[in-house]
C-alpha cells in the first residue's frame, strides 16, 4: 500500500528531533453545502533538525517512531521569511 503524504505548516520545532506540523483540509458539508476547515496536527520525526516554525513542509507516513510520532519528515517546500 502506498504511503499517505501531506502537506502542512510547521508549528513547532522545540522537541529534539521532532517537528509538529499542522495540516489543513477542506471539506463541503453534506447537509449545508458550506465549505468547511478541518485541521489536524502531526508530530514528526526531523532527524537533522531542518525545520523551524513557520516553514511549508511535506511529510509521510511511516512505522511509528513513539507514542504519537508516526510520521517522518521529507523536505521543506517553502521557507519562512520574516
Amino acid at each position: 500500500m502506498a504511503k499517505k503524504k501531506r502537506v502542512g505548516i510547521v508549528i513547532s520545532s522545540r522537541p529534539q528531533k521532532t517537528i509538529v506540523v499542522s495540516v489543513q483540509t477542506r471539506y463541503q458539508h453534506s447537509k449545508y453545502s458550506k465549505i468547511l476547515t478541518k485541521t489536524k496536527k502531526f508530530m514528526a520525526h526531523d532527524e537533522l533538525n531542518i525545520c523551524k516554525a513557520g516553514d511549508l513542509v511535506l511529510i509521510e507516513e511511516s512505522s511509528p517512531y513513539s507514542k504519537q510520532k508516526a510520521w517522518v519528515f521529507l523536505q521543506v517546500l517553502k521557507p519562512y521569511r520574516n
